[in-house]
């Protein structure tokens, strides 16, 4: 298969590589569409996707914490980060 480059498309690439930290602009495609597939789902091999997981347990226990979240949006390849603080009297 071949993809026509364009400017727009050279500049998508490059910031793409970027995020993913891959070098290749095709291992950077992959990582990409398998992030995709991953969050929406919808296909028989990605099941319902993390976005629909993540509004379902929102739905179900009215709000989530960073934590939680971050389980259910963790991807391999793009990792989810965050921070927490937790203080007991004043600070």
């Amino acid at each position: 298969m071949r993809i026509k480059s364009t400017d727009d498309r050279e500049q998508l690439w490059e910031n793409l590589c970027e995020a993913t930290d891959e070098q290749a602009t095709s291992k950077a495609l992959d990582t990409a569409a398998r992030y995709y597939l991953k969050m929406c789902g919808g296909v028989a091999a990605y099941g319902r996707g993390d976005v629909q997981r993540l509004l379902d347990a929102a739905e179900e226990h009215g709000s989530l914490t960073a934590p939680e979240i971050a389980a259910i949006l963790d991807e391999r390849e793009l990792p989810v980060e965050y921070e927490t603080r937790s203080s007991v009297g004043k600070e």
